[in-house]
């Protein structure tokens, strides 16, 4: 049945040259969906809503696009900041906007070097460990 469903939806797509869009939700919670090739369906759950003058998305879904929104706020003034951390687009800064760019590229400076110490006493510490094993093996 469901398949005929569909198959009748097509039809009617190139038949009447109408837009068409089906959804089917089984018992099993499975769905089937088919959507005329010269739409998609946001744009018919649209249309409908004008049409229709019912609102299918509720305040939850609005709260939802206003966070995904902030979401992509944040995420423009981080590639922003991570740009200017790279050294790049800083003549549009003040000088007092720079201060914590420095800072914080200092900090990772001081850390970096820390790291660096840090391997090279290892492999110093690794040497003197092959050089008292290859005394021994000699």
């Amino acid at each position: 049945r469901r398949n005929g469903i569909i198959k009748k939806a097509r039809e009617i797509s190139i038949l009447c040259e109408a837009q068409v869009s089906v959804v089917i939700f089984s018992s099993s919670g499975k769905m089937s969906e088919y959507c005329s090739p010269s739409t998609t369906l946001p744009k018919i759950l649209e249309r409908y809503q004008t049409n229709s003058g019912e609102k299918l998305w509720d305040a939850k879904h609005e709260s939802l696009s206003v966070e995904i929104e902030r979401i992509k706020k944040e995420n423009d003034n981080m590639q922003i900041e991570l740009r200017h951390l790279k050294g790049e687009d800083l003549n549009s800064l003040y000088p007092k906007e720079l201060i914590p760019i420095e800072e914080a590229l200092q900090i990772g400076l001081t850390s970096v070097r820390e790291k660096e110490m840090e391997i090279w006493k290892m492999h110093k510490k690794n040497e003197k460990l092959l050089e008292e094993e290859n005394k021994q093996l000699t």
